[in-house]
């Protein structure tokens, strides 16, 4: 594979992400913004609400997944389909929703899929059979990944460089606080009303989302930047990325992160409630403290920006990660006992908030705004499949013992380690220009 060629002021903002900050920094963002650093807070916010669909739908579900097996008499590995449906529908999503809102700009494909996240989770109400609630989970997904991929590409639109940095990291903040409210207030559905209140939840989260991109946000490409040519554009689009090897490296070492991320929301609620005998509250608090790890760490990468390079933040996270995923296998395998998983579901799972926003930003810079949501699609098929292909097969290794899931985290966070040295050694970066 080779690296994309840029103009000098492109690959500049690329130089400037990988290596310590250079004296170019005036040139990084739009220069009707006081600084190179500075991020609207209604961005943050409306954006980083839009990339939090995915942990609203996964997360805020997580808790019920047992009564829904019990109450659809349905298996562990068949109700964890409805969970992997949905993934899969926030990656395939994805593929349609980005080159889509490069071709006919961002706004109004994101309020039609937002209608459509709505109403398909009151659809979900009424869901008679573990079938049906994975089709209509699916449809929920698919909607709800436009969220995910026409915020990246907003904030591609809108800033570059370390700017772009300091975004991306401040929605992912955003987004890993769903993961720390949505268990929780899973759990405590569950206390008030059945697993169908949950969609409640989720389709009243639609409408306000809709309502805060109605009204506050505007189209952020213009139509003589949108990407023409049909088709054979998106499909030569997909090809230019796939051949660009710094691209490949960031997107998968983050994708298999994520994997061992999802392996880790899939599984575990089964594990930790029945081999170690939590309740669904506990299991819920527990996941939210490893949630609030996760955004605290985005915010830590977010401060670092302009002091230590994205590179080197996701450096560290990857190598965290590595040690987490090991200590886990290690710690099931010798039967150290919960403090040890727990211990190491916390290390793995913060880890995510310096991997995520730094290799996404590495990732964008290699685009420009005309194909970002592209690129935001391919992000996110990477990120979401890798991960709902293999939950389900893990879960077909029973409740009975955490094995399969930690040789199944183990292997993703080695696969990452392994990805990021050979694609993405500083080295190698600074040399591909």
């Amino acid at each position: 594979m080779s690296s994309k060629q840029f103009p000098p002021t492109e690959q500049s903002d690329q130089d400037a992400l990988v290596s310590p900050i250079s004296s170019r920094t005036e040139q990084i963002v739009p220069k009707s913004q006081e600084t190179s650093m500075r991020v609207r807070a209604r961005h943050v916010l409306i954006l980083g609400g839009l990339s939090a669909l995915g942990p609203l739908s996964t997360d805020l579900y997580l808790p019920s997944l047992p009564s829904v097996s019990h109450d659809l008499g349905a298996t562990m590995a068949l109700t964890q389909i409805t969970l992997t449906a949905c993934i899969l529908g926030l990656a395939l999503g994805q593929v349609v929703a980005g080159p889509v809102s490069d071709a006919r700009g961002r706004h109004r494909p994101l309020l039609i899929a937002l209608a459509v996240f709505a109403f398909g989770s009151l659809l979900c109400l009424n869901a008679p059979s573990v079938a049906t609630l994975a089709i209509l989970r699916f449809v929920q997904g698919v909607a709800g990944a436009a969220g995910i991929v026409i915020a990246l590409a907003i904030a591609r639109d809108l800033y570059d460089g370390l700017a772009l940095a300091r975004c991306i990291s401040l929605l992912m903040t955003v987004n890993f606080l769903a993961p720390v409210i949505a268990p929780v207030l899973g759990g405590q559905l569950l206390r008030f009303s059945s697993w169908r209140g949950v969609f409640v939840s989720q389709a009243l989260i639609g409408v306000v989302f809709l309502l805060a991109s109605a009204f506050g946000l505007g189209e952020s490409l213009p139509a003589g930047r949108r990407q023409g040519g049909g088709i054979a554009a998106i499909l030569r689009t997909f090809r230019e990325l796939l051949a660009d090897r710094r691209f490949v490296g960031y997107a998968l070492s983050c994708s298999f992160a994520f994997a061992a991320g999802i392996v880790d929301i899939s599984v575990s609620p089964f594990i930790l409630e029945t081999v170690y005998g939590l309740s669904p509250q506990i299991f819920s608090l527990l996941f939210g403290i490893n949630a609030l790890g996760l955004a605290g760490m985005a915010q830590i990468s977010t401060r670092l920006i302009g002091r230590v390079s994205p590179q080197a933040l996701l450096s560290c996270g990857v190598a965290a990660m590595a040690i987490a995923g090991t200590a886990l296998l290690v710690v099931v395998i010798s039967g150290i006992g919960l403090v040890g998983v727990l211990l190491s579901f916390f290390v793995l799972v913060a880890s995510l908030g310096f991997i995520a926003p730094n290799a996404t930003a590495l990732a964008l810079a290699n685009t420009n705004s005309r194909t970002a949501g592209s690129a935001s699609a391919l992000l996110g098929v990477l990120q979401f499949s890798i991960g709902a292909a293999v939950a389900p097969l893990v879960g077909l290794g029973g409740t009975t013992t955490a094995v399969p899931m930690a040789a199944a985290i183990a292997a993703f966070v080695i696969a990452a380690l392994v990805t990021f040295l050979v694609y993405c050694r500083p080295a190698q970066v600074g040399t591909e220009a």
